[in-house]
């Protein structure tokens, strides 16, 4: 059955049964169980290039789960399976993927509005409106890169810089580098620059820090095992948990007498060259990297699925818009959600939400009883 031609919009937009908004790891894992499917679906990437979350990245980045647990659905990821792969694999990795599954995505594709027209959701994509039934919005959790006001109370000429932009020790200008945030990408990059330069680490808030391999097997194996990666973001354990994140691989102990990396306080001021932390101590600094994440972006959606303070209300992705989900992001379900080898299962549970909506859907247009369970999704449909 050709999913598609039961569809009866005849308006001037280009229709799909399920649009998927952004081409990383979360929108080719949707994909491939969309193409299970048989949808007639489209995978928007507003890059030039797929993966642009990881060619941004650093390039001695690697991942600190093992090849094993770093796997998208129905592809395994090639070379020693305990072994920890580099960015530039991540990168062949995911293109190798949209071409065995022969995934729909669309390169130079921007999504810069999203909103709905009589009952149907309408995307701006450059000059074109695509009109689907349902839409994912896969675009992750690394979208706008977050850099403190106190930043632009440094002297122009000091060389400073996102860690979206950094990629390796010769791009910094030799002296003292202060790298500021104590998450994983801060302590990768401070051990990274100190074989070159004098490197100062600034940890806001100390994170819980946990070996790469426990009893000679992988972190994420006991994990696992121990099934604390199903520990949902609902339950004690998860609520607890999802308060902090964890150091992996990293100690602030290794830091200082492995790497002779200075650790200090949270950063507290800035002027000129000088910086302040919140110990009262001041260092005057040759360069900064702004190791300090990322916040999200959602200004182009135009649907009510944000609360007063603009955070998306969802539950396990599923918004309060009919047909309308999220994927990949952090604690959007477990630990694991926007990690790429554990997205599976968020791909999946949405994957069945979008069959489940498709059929409710196809059944009101028919006029087909449907269960109670159905009939009040269609209901909401129609009122949507």
């Amino acid at each position: 059955m050709n999913p598609a031609s039961s569809n009866s919009y005849d308006g001037s937009g280009q229709y799909f049964d399920v649009a998927v908004i952004g081409g990383g790891q979360a929108g080719l894992a949707i994909g491939h169980f969309l193409r299970q499917h048989g949808y007639r679906f489209v995978i928007l990437e507003r890059a030039s290039e797929s993966a642009p979350a990881w060619r941004e990245r650093w390039d001695s980045l690697t991942l600190f789960t093992s090849r094993r647990y770093s796997a998208l659905p129905g592809l395994p990821f090639a070379g020693n399976q305990g072994g920890y792969a580099t960015r530039d694999e991540v990168i062949a990795y995911l293109e190798r993927y949209a071409e065995t599954f022969e995934l729909p995505v669309e390169l130079n594709s921007e999504v810069t509005r999203l909103d709905r027209d009589d009952g149907r959701f309408q995307l701006a994509v450059g000059g074109r409106t695509i009109v689907p039934e349902q839409v994912v919005v896969a675009t992750g959790p690394f979208q706008t890169p977050y850099v403190p006001k106190l930043a632009e109370k440094l002297f122009d000429d000091l060389f400073q810089i996102h860690a979206v932009g950094y990629h390796k020790p010769g791009d910094v200008p030799k002296g003292t580098v202060l790298v500021v945030g104590g998450g994983n990408t801060g302590f990768q990059i401070a051990k990274e620059l100190s074989a070159t330069h004098a490197v100062v680490l600034s940890i806001g808030s100390q994170q819980k820090p946990l070996p790469q391999r426990v009893l000679g097997r992988d972190l994420f194996w006991w994990l696992t095992k121990t099934r604390l990666l199903n520990k949902t973001v609902e339950s004690r354990l998860g609520r607890k948990l999802g308060m902090r994140d964890t150091l992996i691989g990293s100690s602030p102990r290794e830091m200082t007498e492995r790497y002779g990396v200075e650790l200090k306080p949270r950063l507290v001021d800035a002027e000129g060259r000088r910086l302040r932390f919140e110990d009262g101590t001041e260092l005057e600094v040759d360069a900064v990297i702004w190791a300090t994440g990322y916040r999200p972006d959602y200004s182009w959606i135009k649907l009510p699925i944000f609360d007063g303070d603009g955070r998306l209300r969802h539950r396990r992705g599923v918004t309060d818009v009919d047909g309308l989900y999220f994927l990949g992001l952090t604690w959007q379900h477990t630990r694991g959600s926007a990690l790429i080898g554990f997205i599976k299962d968020d791909a999946e549970f949405i994957a069945a939400k979008i069959a489940g909506y498709r059929k409710s859907t196809r059944q009101a247009q028919a006029g087909t009883p449907a269960g109670a369970g159905a009939a009040g999704e269609a209901r909401s449909s129609e009122r949507s």
